[in-house]
């Protein structure tokens, strides 16, 4: 049983204003594909976002759309509140501006945390993915403290606990393409991925 978790809180805003998750992004939202490919392997989905009114005529009825416990604590705090909330132990957390998040690497790191870890994050060039990580949700107690301390990158909370890696020999060997850790940071990145989606969808085709 998995819960998934589509952060799109903060501004999430590219530099025409316009909200990350609602892009367009192979025909749909963005926030709405990534949540059609969660639903495949996950039990429970959940946004968190500051401002819930943007996604209502977006989202499915059956998603949960929750609200920071600590407002403006950046990425961490929209975990804390997702972990707190969340039915299953475990826990797959991705940002909005993450087109190609796979099914099959969440997969993997699930797998791995069977092995007794606390989280498991994707190692790709060797850097750490904190986001399209699966965490377990008594993660959030070890968040209050970081937020008091004024801690708001996910990067702070590997620090505290028992975490796992899956890198990109073991995912490639495995069929995982790696722009899964891809994301969307200025308008140009925006276009470059459209570019690369569209790419994909002729190889496929």
């Amino acid at each position: 049983m998995l819960s998934g978790v589509v952060l799109a809180g903060g501004t999430n805003r590219l530099i025409n204003g316009e909200l990350k998750a609602l892009l367009s992004f192979g025909g749909q939202p963005m926030i709405a594909r990534q949540l059609d490919r969660m639903r495949e392997i996950c039990d429970e989905l959940i946004v968190v976002t500051q401002d819930p009114t943007p996604f209502l005529n977006i989202v499915n009825r059956s998603v949960r759309i929750i609200t920071d416990f600590y407002e403006g604590q950046g990425p961490l705090g929209g975990m804390h509140a997702a972990l707190s909330l969340a039915k299953h132990a475990s826990v797959w957390v991705v940002g909005c501006d993450m087109p190609f998040i796979s099914n099959k690497a969440a997969e993997l790191l699930l797998e791995r945390k069977r092995d007794g870890f606390e989280a498991v994050v994707p190692m790709v060039a060797g850097e750490r993915y904190p986001l399209h990580g699966i965490y377990d949700r008594t993660c959030a107690s070890h968040i209050v403290p970081l937020l008091q301390q004024g801690e708001t990158q996910l990067s702070s909370l590997l620090k505290h606990i028992f975490w796992g890696e899956r890198d990109d020999r073991y995912l490639c060997e495995n069929g995982v393409d790696l722009n899964f850790v891809s994301s969307i940071k200025t308008f140009d990145d925006y276009e470059v991925m459209q570019r690369l989606e569209v790419f994909k969808s002729n190889q496929a085709g």
